[in-house]
């Protein structure tokens, strides 16, 4: 028998496209003093604004999802939006308005509807706790260690609106038939089906997704220990023949390029013009009283692609022939007065956004390591070589997640790989921007590993 069950709130998104919608219209009438002129702006920012939408995906936020992608997406329709009525103020020149006048309005307006979806995302929230309404059924099939994390999150966290009903054994002592459990399905009007991959065969996994696909069922896989379950696959498709490649790399889109591309080199120039333009001379001239040699110190580092660039940094350091084959330690002699101050406030990474303006790092991403090193872990850590399809940061995820300075052990750097190919795997702008503020935090707070 063939059910369908009801997923989604049929209301939910024509209200967020009216709230949207009566938003950006209402805070736009004040500059129109021709009704014609206004109508036709309503109309051509309508139909605009929901395609752009659609194709950017503005509006598939579920309960699963984080409130960071909510911002991240509001900034991108924001981007798009703001280049939508600067067009259409272009065509109709004789409304006279000004850029700023303009610019604060688009920023009005989403500032507005990316409040209104947080709020509606929370009240939704609170509505599934408290009202018991807009509710999944759900059950697990599989008995394992991963199924048992996803059950203790279904119970632990009511919010998200997942009400399990059953975990099915198919392995162990008392296995249940699979066909036991669609039977069970059936007569419970279950929405949701989780599967572990590591409890099924490949009959049965087809036997699965045949029943949920002729009984509108949504089905979902819990991936078992194999490492390609575990990434993010990217699904496309050439011609007809669905290919997988084995990771996405979202800096890898062009808007995203130019969004991280544009915001190092503002932040670049703020850098360079606000700090580096003062504190170079001073701080040059105390480098060169306490010790001989070069204010900048530069060194190999290898960067996106693997190719090899110069990296600079103020000199902290007493010139040395082993600068360039082991790293600084705790105490190390080698370091000056002056260095121990700038390395623990890492003042010394700061000429580092002349990198970032020539292009060869980003203010944001992997650190990268001496090129003897870099050779030395690619050899023995597994995927490190992952973190160079992107380029190297001044600091990082991994750096403001407590693996900066030196590597003491094989552990801290397999960490720090993990948290890098993270970083690639999920960027956003948010995210750049909340390391860069915990990365200044930790610098003024002072950090154990500065040295």
């Amino acid at each position: 028998m063939i059910y369908k069950t009801g997923r989604y709130s049929g209301f939910l998104r024509p209200i967020s496209y009216a709230i949207d919608l009566g938003i950006i219209h209402l805070l736009a009438a004040p500059f129109f003093e021709e009704n014609y002129v206004f109508l036709n702006y309503v109309l051509f920012v309508s139909f605009a604004w929901m395609a752009i939408a659609l194709r950017a995906n503005f509006y598939e936020i579920y309960r699963f999802t984080r409130t960071t992608n909510i911002l991240a997406l509001g900034l991108r329709q924001g981007a798009l939006f703001l280049l939508l009525v600067f067009a259409f103020f272009g065509f109709y020149r004789d409304i006279i308005t000004s850029p700023w006048e303009i610019l604060i309005y688009v920023v009005q307006v989403m500032a507005l509807i990316t409040l209104a979806k947080i709020a509606i995302y929370y009240l939704l929230k609170k509505y599934r706790v408290l009202l018991k309404g807009n509710l999944r059924r759900v059950v697990i099939i599989g008995l394992n260690q991963k199924t048992d994390q996803l059950r203790k999150f279904f119970e632990e966290k009511p919010e998200y609106g997942y009400v399990l009903l059953k975990t099915f054994n198919l392995t162990g002592d008392s296995p249940e038939a699979l066909d036991n459990c669609l039977k069970y399905i059936d007569q419970n009007q279950i929405d949701e089906i989780y599967a572990s991959v590591a409890q099924l065969d490949n009959a049965a996994m087809n036997q699965l997704i045949d029943y949920a696909d002729n009984n509108l069922k949504i089905l979902k896989f819990l991936p078992d220990n194999k490492d390609i379950y575990s990434k993010r696959l990217d699904f496309t498709y050439y011609g007809y023949l669905p290919i997988i490649s084995m990771r996405k790399i979202p800096i890898d889109e062009p808007f995203n390029k130019f969004v991280k591309r544009s915001f190092d080199v503002v932040l670049a120039i703020v850098i360079i013009v606000c700090i580096l333009s003062w504190l170079t001379p001073l701080l040059g001239l105390i480098i060169k009283l306490e010790s001989k040699g070069p204010i900048f110190f530069k060194q190999k580092r290898n960067g996106l692609d693997y190719k090899e660039f110069y990296c600079y940094k103020f000199r902290s350091m007493r010139p040395n022939p082993e600068a360039h084959l082991h790293q600084i330690s705790k105490n190390d002699p080698r370091v000056t007065r002056i260095g121990r101050i700038i390395r623990k406030t890492s003042i010394d990474e700061l000429p580092q956004f002349i990198n970032v303006l020539k292009g060869e790092m980003s203010a944001v991403g992997p650190r990268p390591h001496m090129v003897s090193h870099t050779h030395m872990y690619a050899e023995k850590i597994d995927k490190f070589m992952v973190r160079h399809f992107i380029k190297p940061g001044i600091t990082g995820l991994a750096q403001v997640s407590g693996f900066r300075g030196e590597v003491e052990d094989d552990n801290h750097i397999i960490n720090r790989v993990k948290y890098d190919i993270f970083y690639l795997e999920n960027w956003s702008l948010l995210l750049d921007i909340k390391i860069v503020f915990q990365t200044i935090f930790n610098a003024l707070r002072g950090e154990e590993k500065a040295y």
